[in-house]
């Protein structure tokens, strides 16, 4: 992984037209600056790992549909007295997160997560599936602890959660947050390995179970998809209007991230705000966090009769992660089709459903192609695929993100008295 430049945290101007308040702009340069007078900053490296939970019995659908999607294939499993866990490894690029799949025992677990899912109209039908946070690689939890705990941030301790995974001394962990419904999660260098993480003992597929991961695994390799989805680019949580800015700034005082830029996007009545790792050159390495979010709260919207899939998805669901993309090669097959389309087209035909069309166009100038799958009926996660063509340096096209938005939002609807979700 080659070193990202000398990044002027302080002096950065950010990118995008969407304007924020004097709250903000007051807090932001503050926020940088406690971070790194704290020594917080120094610690903080890269994302080690992202977290996704799933209701009992639904593991194996989910690892099936992960190793048809994207580059993760399974590397371990373990159980201890709440969950069967599964590691996933993307053995395709170096200095990538892991993904740690959660899977309680029973179906009656109950936990802070859950707790949230059942608050919200769509998210009660699959009560455990939610994504749960990132855990970063911290130089030393202790002070990394010390430190977050002295600036009034809530970390776990023993007995205050009944999955022993986030009471661990190499690795430390946030409640969730009160504007994303995310936690944020940190390891210790020191122990790398995934014995450091408790995972309990552990436990070999059923022959039935591992021939499936299998057949996927094969699809992919002779499909020609095999080597066209690089990693994770991003991870898109949707807020409420008046939760973006502390959104923000919350997770830029709890990560190494700086805050890139914010753009409207204005006919769907939204804004896209994006945080990235400047330790890092590639954003695979160590991805993006997007945060996206009304510009008219619902409750006002009947005045302006605008558009809101945004908010909206947050009425349904709850504050949350709501989408992780896909970075695709850059490149044509040998009929000139673009790899994004090919990946498309082989998925489709595979049997997977997307969300309308890829938008963008990718001709002779840099530009970026997108696409949203429908939800995953396991984790309640979109998967994004984008291509940028011609070194594209961003993270999106407003045209691209309005049409994207849209159709998301068009599948996310929920009707009184139609409980089907996944229609």
């Amino acid at each position: 992984m080659a070193d990202a430049p000398v990044f002027d945290l302080m002096g950065y101007k950010p990118e995008g037209d969407k304007k924020n308040s004097t709250f903000f702009e007051e807090y932001l340069p503050q926020v940088f600056k406690r971070r790194v007078d704290s020594g917080l900053d120094d610690l903080l490296s890269t994302m080690a790992a992202v977290m996704v939970q799933v209701d009992p019995g639904d593991a194996i659908n989910y690892l099936e549909e992960l190793t048809v999607m994207g580059p993760y294939r399974l590397a371990s499993a373990h159980i201890d007295a709440t969950h069967k866990v599964y590691v996933l490894k993307n053995d395709r690029m170096e200095n990538v997160p892991i993904i740690l799949v959660f899977e309680p025992l029973a179906t009656n677990y109950m936990d802070d997560l859950v707790r949230l899912n059942l608050l919200y109209p769509l998210s009660r039908e699959k009560p455990h599936a939610r994504y749960i946070g990132e855990i970063f690689w911290t130089d030393d939890v202790k002070e990394t602890r010390k430190i977050l705990e002295g600036q009034s941030v809530r970390l776990y301790e023993e007995g205050e959660t009944p999955n022993h995974f986030f009471i661990n001394e190499k690795m430390a962990f946030t409640y969730p947050s009160d504007f994303t419904g995310n936690k944020v999660g940190y390891w210790d260098r020191s122990a790398p390995e995934i014995a450091a993480l408790n995972l309990g003992e552990t436990v070999i597929l059923s022959s039935e179970e591992q021939a499936r991961l299998n057949k996927a695994s094969e699809w992919v390799e002779g499909s020609g998809v095999e080597g066209l989805v690089l990693g994770i680019d991003h991870l898109a949580t949707r807020v409420l209007m008046g939760d973006r800015e502390h959104a923000l700034l919350e997770f830029l005082s709890l990560s190494p991230h700086y805050f890139w830029g914010a753009y409207n996007i204005a006919d769907q009545n939204s804004s896209t705000n994006v945080t990235r790792n400047p330790k890092i050159t590639d954003d695979k390495n160590s991805p993006a966090k997007v945060f996206t979010a009304n510009n008219v709260p619902a409750f006002l919207n009947s005045i302006e009769n605008l558009p809101m899939p945004t908010e909206d998805f947050v009425r349904n669901y709850g504050h949350r992660m709501h989408h992780i993309a896909l970075e695709v090669k850059d490149g044509n097959d040998a009929q000139g089709e673009k790899n994004v389309d090919r990946v498309v087209k082989l998925l489709r035909d595979h049997g997977q459903k997307f969300l309308a069309h890829v938008v963008g166009e990718c001709k002779d100038t840099p530009n970026l192609k997108q696409i949203f799958s429908k939800h995953s009926q396991y984790s309640i996660l979109i998967t994004e695929y984008v291509e940028r063509c011609h070194h594209f340096k961003g993270f999106f096209t407003k045209d691209n993100v309005a049409a994207l938005t849209q159709a998301a939002g068009a599948d996310e609807q929920f009707v009184h008295g139609h409980h089907g979700v996944y229609d």
